[in-house]
């Protein structure tokens, strides 16, 4: 197993977590408004890696959640991770944001239905989100993209199984969908601890990145999904 340094600055909720063997040793959280929480962002690394400093515990890797989300926050938590990486020689792991928002859905077991498919939203403005729609083992069932949300967004596969909607996004758009197979789940964040699966199977699996040269979502993709402008 690994010891982890996780970040996560995708939305208002900024957080920050120490894994080892699989389970949480340190946490921070910092809620404020849309980027504002990465403000703090640099102390609440270095209480971290004072932490771990202090407990003679060396990383072996550090987790950065890259979208999509907040322009602000994804530039500043990966600057942050790449800088800990290049001044440690650490690996750095990716973490989509709408994967690990499905963590705590299905940790918690918050999903009945085997069949079932997860769709994480993240707020973009009116009726915009980002989305993605995954099967119960977090494998991608469409990809991640930018909704203009309507009636008809998700008809096709809630016509044929339950979905539950989660997110910052999700609440806004329930009235809009309006089908019985759609189910809300409400209070889901993306917070660091939960990075902790993701990251680890990425650890083990060693789908690193390019410290130099990665990006987080909103440079490398952001321009083929961005929302069209409303008239």
């Amino acid at each position: 197993m690994a010891c982890i340094l996780h970040i996560e600055t995708s939305t208002n909720v900024c957080s920050v977590a120490v894994s080892e063997d699989g389970q949480c040793i340190f946490e921070q959280v910092e809620r404020g408004e849309k980027g504002a929480g990465a403000e703090r962002l640099g102390t609440m690394i270095d209480e971290a890696l004072s932490f771990t400093d202090n407990h003679a515990i060396p990383f072996d890797a550090v987790a950065v959640s890259c979208g999509p989300g907040s322009y602000t926050g994804l530039r500043i938590g990966t600057s942050m991770a790449k800088g800990i990486c290049f001044g440690r020689d650490l690996k750095l792991i990716a973490v989509p944001t709408l994967e690990l928002l499905c963590v705590p859905v299905l940790l918690r077991e918050l999903v009945a239905e085997d069949d079932a498919l997860l769709c994480p939203m993240l707020d973009a403005r009116r009726m915009e989100v980002y989305a993605g729609l995954y099967d119960r083992g977090l494998k991608p069932v469409r990809e991640v993209r930018a909704d203009v949300v309507d009636a008809d967004t998700y008809r096709q596969w809630l016509d044929e199984r339950p979905v539950y909607f989660f997110g910052n996004g999700a609440k806004k758009c329930m009235d809009t969908i309006d089908h019985p197979n759609a189910r809300l789940i409400d209070g889901i964040e993306p917070i660091a601890k939960w990075m902790q699966p993701i990251a680890e199977r990425r650890f083990l699996q060693e789908q690193y990145e390019d410290v130099a040269y990665f990006v987080p979502f909103y440079l490398k993709d952001f321009v083929a999904i961005k929302p069209k402008p409303l008239l």
